[in-house]
């Protein structure tokens, strides 16, 4: 498997989940998209800095996702979602930057 980073794969759940439930039309397909790039997020961050940065920056992936909705209405919906994106991204970083 090749080396991704956590933050690369957590922001490309985010834009990638919204995208697909968008141009498809099928907001469960976005969320198989969204939930399987998180799992992958979880496990790495869980890997690179241990169960309690993972739980973390689980929560924060989560809260971004559901954060995204409620900016939406303020800014519209790809700002949002880049935002969000952006911000678990740093997160991701700044907790995996130590253990790398």
């Amino acid at each position: 498997m090749a080396n991704v980073p956590a933050a690369a794969v957590a922001a490309s759940g985010l834009v990638g989940g919204y995208a697909i439930a968008r141009w498809t039309g099928k907001r469960p397909l976005g969320g198989v998209a969204l939930a399987a790039a998180g799992s992958v997020a979880a496990y790495e961050w869980n890997r690179q800095s241990g169960a309690k940065a993972a739980t973390g920056l689980t929560l924060a992936y989560v809260a971004a996702f559901a954060g995204s909705h409620p900016l939406a209405k303020k800014v519209g919906a790809w700002p949002s979602v880049f935002t969000v994106a952006g911000g678990v991204a740093a997160a991701s970083w700044a907790v995996t930057r130590r253990a790398a």
